[in-house]
C-alpha cells in the first residue's frame, strides 16, 4: 500500500515522464526505394472480408490515419507491420498497417478512410516508394 503522503509525488512523476512521443532517430534505419503500383481503398464493409475497420494485423483503422496495405511480396523486402513508409508525390509519412490478398504482386493501398470518391480520384499510379528498415546488430536484434 502507498502511503497518502507519496501520492502527489506520484502523480507528478507520472506527468512529467509522460511527454510527448518522439520521432524515430532516422540513424537507426535504412531507406530503400521500390517502384510500386499505388491504388487506394477504404474501411467500408464491401471492400473488405470482415470488419472493415480492423487489419490483417489486428490495428483499428480511422478515418485520417496515415496508414498503407501492403502486397505480401513486399513484406520479404522489409515492409512489414509498422514500416515507415514515404510515397513519392505526397508529403506525409505512412505506417504500413495492413496486408493485400496474395493474389496482388508489388502493390500498395493508401488508406483513406471512409472516402470511396477520393479513393476512386486516387486512382491506380506507378510510384516510388521509401520505406524505412530498422538497423539490427551481427545478433540480428534492433539497436535500442
Amino acid at each position: 500500500m502507498i502511503p497518502r503522503l507519496l501520492l502527489p509525488f506520484m502523480g507528478t512523476f507520472l506527468v512529467l515522464s509522460c511527454g510527448e512521443p518522439t520521432q524515430p532517430d532516422p540513424a537507426k534505419y535504412v531507406w530503400y526505394g521500390e517502384e510500386v503500383t499505388v491504388s487506394a481503398y477504404n474501411s467500408v464493409s464491401w471492400q473488405t472480408d470482415g470488419d472493415p475497420n480492423i487489419t490483417a494485423w489486428g490495428d483499428t483503422l480511422k478515418p485520417g490515419l496515415k496508414a498503407v496495405a501492403v502486397s505480401r511480396d513486399l513484406l520479404k523486402l522489409g515492409l512489414t507491420h509498422n514500416t515507415l513508409v514515404r510515397i513519392d508525390t505526397l508529403p506525409d509519412t505512412f505506417l504500413v498497417k495492413d496486408k493485400m490478398h496474395r493474389r496482388w504482386q508489388k502493390r500498395m493501398d493508401i488508406y483513406m478512410g471512409t472516402d470511396v470518391k477520393a479513393a476512386r480520384e486516387w486512382g491506380r499510379k506507378k510510384l516510388m516508394i521509401c520505406y524505412a528498415v530498422l538497423l539490427r546488430d551481427s545478433l540480428t536484434k534492433p539497436i535500442e
